[in-house]
């Protein structure tokens, strides 16, 4: 080393007796004797060739050059202990930041966070919710949820569950309006989501219906269109693996149990040109095993 550092515990002794202008004092936060800190300061003080502190009838005091060494060790040491900080795993949160749709964070992954939160308590899950694709140049997130093919180039992109629709209703309206087969929905509103304006028609079409589908009330998600649904304003058109617990429960109705399968998916997508942390990969797989389980389950 091209400057020679002072004895280091010399140093430390010194800055709390310094910091706290007692020896006896830094005696007691240091669990030492008042002794084992005046043998310390001597042995800088012969190192340096000087003397830093001026013993007065009461306590002490630092001298001129005892003060400038003083601020100089009061830098380093919190410059030491911010790096040690910044590297260390003692203590330490990984942050996961993650952007979903609103209808996905809403009806599945918010409900379930908290036991990820429990099984994994280092892990900070920090979620954002968009309709847009996710721009990882310009965003500071490690991973989003999109629906698709999970064709994108530029992404990595690992399949959470497959979309399929199925419509669903209150039981009060089911009874009102005695829906018995698909044809019985022109008695009744549709309610649509416009970051899903698809799906009804797409529903229809496998149903084989020629009923008008773009007619009734639109909101704006999807979870909206769910809340309406729930109220008994209309017949909504679902995702099943948002409702599937409140169908297992009675809160919603699915008069027409059969789902229509898409052939899309939510997916977990990241740059193709990042190395997913080991944090993300565990976000992942405790997905996938719950939506493993729904679907077992329904």
């Amino acid at each position: 080393m091209k400057y020679p550092l002072p004895p280091l515990n010399p140093l430390r002794t010194f800055e709390a007796a310094a910091r706290l202008c007692s020896l006896t004092a830094a005696a007691e936060e240091l669990n030492v004797s008042q002794v084992a800190v005046s043998r310390q300061v001597k042995v800088l003080e012969e190192y340096l060739g000087v003397t830093l502190f001026r013993r007065l009838h009461r306590g002490i005091e630092l001298t001129r050059e005892g003060k400038e060494l003083y601020q100089g060790v009061t830098h380093a040491f919190q410059d030491i202990s911010y790096a040690a900080r910044q590297v260390s795993r003692r203590g330490r949160r990984d942050i996961l930041s993650i952007q979903s749709y609103t209808t996905f964070s809403q009806r599945w992954l918010i409900p379930r966070l908290a036991q990820f939160n429990d099984e994994n308590e280092r892990i900070e899950v920090r979620l954002t919710s968009s309709l847009q694709p996710a721009d990882f140049e310009t965003q500071n997130i490690d991973a989003a949820i999109r629906s698709g093919r999970g064709d994108w180039p530029e992404l990595h992109s690992e399949k959470l569950v497959d979309i399929e629709l199925i419509p669903i209703c209150s039981p009060a309206l089911m009874e009102s309006a005695n829906l018995k087969t698909p044809r019985d929905l022109s008695r009744v509103r549709l309610l649509h989501s416009t970051a899903r304006p698809h799906d009804w028609e797409t529903w229809m079409k496998e149903a084989g219906l020629d009923l008008n589908p773009t007619a009734g009330i639109r909101f704006d998600t999807s979870a909206l269109s769910y809340e309406a649904a729930s109220m008994g304003i209309g017949v909504a058109m679902a995702v099943k693996v948002f409702v599937d617990s409140q169908i297992q429960n009675g809160s919603f109705i699915a008069p027409f149990p059969t789902p229509c399968k898409t052939g899309e998916g939510y997916y977990l997508t990241w740059p193709r040109n990042v190395t997913p942390s080991d944090t993300l990969l565990k976000f992942l797989a405790w997905m996938k095993k719950l939506l493993e389980q729904n679907n077992n389950a329904a």
